[in-house]
């Protein structure tokens, strides 16, 4: 029976290119000579930090756009407030990934209210959808692009 898999996650390697290449734009930048600022990422937080706030922001932008050059949609970013330590101020950044279970259950009651043929289960992190035609599951994935979801979602393990 045909089956995909609905997740929502990035990439580590693409994840770490990209702090990389913005603590290189902010490097070269004339605006950051001479300011001790960087991005520092561990496992999904990256975090800002810069001697002020509104560098914070501008580092904030770079980032984002680094992100969206590099194909990772932005809604996934989980952003903190920034707060002062000392002389300088600090930003953290989540990059949320996985689904959490309300999400999932929105997902399936999304699935189950337009009356197809399918069959979706919750899996963790992940909702598995399954049904007999293949056009069925492609009308699943159109539906879950056109609703209102606040994280990216990707199609993985397509199968007939």
């Amino acid at each position: 029976m045909p089956s995909f898999d609905v997740v929502s996650e990035v990439d580590k390697q693409v994840l770490t290119n990209t702090v990389d290449q913005s603590n290189r734009l902010i490097k070269n930048r004339f605006d950051f000579k001479g300011v001790d600022a960087e991005f520092e990422r561990k496992d999904y937080l990256v975090t800002l930090r810069a001697d002020a706030e509104f560098q914070v922001t501008q580092m904030l932008d770079i980032l984002k756009s680094t992100l969206h050059k590099n194909g990772i949609d932005i809604r996934c970013l989980e952003e903190a407030e920034c707060y002062q330590l000392g002389k300088q101020c600090k930003q953290e950044v989540t990059v949320r990934t996985g689904l959490e279970s309300d999400l999932c259950k929105k997902i399936v009651k999304l699935i189950k209210d337009k009356k197809l043929k399918v069959q979706a289960q919750i899996q963790g992190d992940q909702v598995r959808v399954t049904g007999k035609k293949r056009d069925d599951l492609q009308n699943v994935i159109a539906t879950l692009k056109e609703a209102d979801i606040d994280l990216p979602l990707q199609f993985n393990n397509f199968r007939d």
